[in-house]
């Protein structure tokens, strides 16, 4: 019998609603991935678990035998198992530097290679899931960082591990000193707030197919796959092939924007033809440009959406709905590291170092560019931190690695300006709408604010459980707010985890 996470599970068993939120209204899964915290709920007796992030079966083989505080040092400590994250700890382990590589799923892969522990991996994955298991890097899934120190040389029993991570796993504290980090934590997704969209099977087209990959079961579901960008064709084939019926994809991007992005994409012939074949998957359903989501229905779960392109209203029945207006790079991390960022990403130089001298950072943390870039700059990042890359500069091999990120960039770039959400998004948005998820707040409450601080204090919003993950790059959509700033735990932790993290540094 296959193992499915515990929202997967409960999904299969008809319990959308996993929880009630501050002021009773029914929430489930939004993300699949761990972000917003929407879907915690006990389990086995422990408050506040992610349903998304549990097995069914309960802990992971392991977790009760080991110690609550282990001490690691190690050369480059990656951040990640993501294919930038994989591809830099391949590279500095078989360098010769002692890796270690850190990532709170319970397998390395990442979203897009996400995959059940103990079944195979995607195709796509798995060269390098291989070559990682013969690299030497030692692998730890499931710890989620929390906090970490720029200048923990002087608690380390070497001034050479200048970096300091700390790691949380069901109460026990993982601490990593390292002489070198390597930041590969991706991206989460954008959610923008419309009437309805806390409703349960609302979620993100990304965690709906994150949802199915983990053992939702889909099949006979009504799907409206809706937001921007190039995932939400990859997200309706996925559900298509699962066995859900997509009913309608709705890009918001017009189709003269889309036009100037296919044109760019014939510098790429793959791309086009991998969009070809996803658009193939879920044919003959109907591709809509300029049209998105304006509200949606239901009582204790959707039932359905009203769709506009800003003239005219449709309403489409559906008991799934799968929106997402693109990726946030995920810079908490860095941030909290000090490293400068630029519009949300981390800034790197061509050998992926950031302004912060030993860190590096590859992948989406430094913008949103799609697979090949994320693994030539996580290649980069790894035998720059295991002090190789000096030594290979000028080669074929670097010279590649240089040429696909520089062709990624440029996509990433053509992309940003195609997707950007429109301005008629946040018209959609009711003085009685939830901005804020994880403390119910509301846009009449929020929106004499005049920043996100102010925002904070006065009303919780982004004091809740994902920290602003979700609602702080709604309400900069909404409200050109910048977000707050970092500090630890980047997540919720336990209580005694903080303590021990205290002991530990003092």
């Amino acid at each position: 019998m296959r193992e499915l996470t515990v929202a997967a599970a409960l999904e299969n068993a008809g319990r959308s609603i996993l929880r009630r939120s501050v002021s009773g209204e029914p929430r489930g899964v939004l993300c699949a991935m761990g972000v917003c915290f929407e879907c915690r709920m006990d389990i086995g007796g422990v408050p506040h678990r992610r349903a998304c992030m549990e097995m069914e079966g309960g802990r992971r083989p392991g977790v009760d035998t080991r110690e609550p505080v282990e001490e690691v040092e190690c050369d480059v400590a990656v951040v990640g198992a993501g294919p930038a994250g994989i591809a830099a700890a391949c590279r500095a382990a078989e360098a010769g530097a002692r890796t270690v590589l850190l990532d709170e799923n319970p397998a390395p892969g990442g979203q897009i290679h996400r995959h059940l522990p103990g079944q195979p991996a995607p195709e796509g994955a798995r060269a390098w899931l291989e070559r990682l298991a013969a690299s030497g890097a030692e692998v730890r899934s499931g710890w989620s960082v929390v906090d970490a120190d720029a200048d923990a040389a002087a608690e380390s029993s070497s001034p050479r591990f200048r970096f300091g991570l700390f790691a949380e796993d069901d109460g026990a504290l993982l601490s990593v000193r390292a002489s070198r980090v390597v930041l590969a934590t991706g991206a989460r997704e954008l959610f923008l707030p419309f009437p309805g969209w806390t409703l349960p099977g609302v979620m993100g087209a990304g965690g709906a197919q994150a949802m199915a990959k983990m053992g939702a079961d889909f099949r006979g579901r009504s799907a409206v796959v809706a937001g921007s960008g190039p995932l939400l064709l990859p997200v309706a084939a996925y559900l298509e092939k699962a066995g859900a019926e997509v009913a309608l994809v709705a890009e918001q991007a017009g189709l003269l924007g889309l036009a100037r992005f296919a044109a760019e994409l014939s510098l790429f012939p793959g791309k086009l033809l991998e969009a070809a074949r996803y658009r193939g998957g879920f044919f003959p359903a109907p591709y809509r440009t300029g049209t998105w989501i304006a509200q949606a229905h239901g009582r204790e779960r959707v039932e359905a959406v009203t769709l506009t392109d800003g003239r005219d209203d449709f309403t489409l029945d559906c008991d799934l709905a799968a929106v997402g207006y693109g990726l946030v790079p995920n810079a908490e991390l860095a941030r909290l590291l000090g490293c400068e960022t630029d519009r949300g990403a981390v800034v790197a130089d061509t050998s992926q170092e950031t302004s912060v001298p030993g860190v590096f950072a590859a992948g989406e943390p430094c913008g949103v560019a799609g697979l090949d870039t994320a693994i030539a700059e996580g290649e980069i990042a790894g035998l720059a931190a295991a002090g190789r890359l000096d030594n290979e500069t000028g080669t074929a091999e670097v010279r590649r690695l240089s040429r696909a990120r520089a062709r990624g960039r440029r996509l990433a770039a053509a992309m940003e300006s195609v997707f950007r959400p429109r301005a008629e998004l946040a018209a959609a948005v009711r003085a009685d709408t939830i901005v804020c998820r994880c403390e119910d707040v509301r846009l009449s409450s929020i929106a004499r604010a005049a920043g996100a601080r102010e925002a904070k204090l006065a009303t919780r919003a982004g004091m809740g459980p994902c920290q602003g993950r979700v609602c702080g790059p709604a309400l900069e959509f909404l409200f050109g707010w910048d977000s707050d700033t970092v500090r630890p735990p980047l997540k919720p932790a336990a209580l005694g985890s903080l303590a021990m993290m205290t002991e530990d540094s003092a």
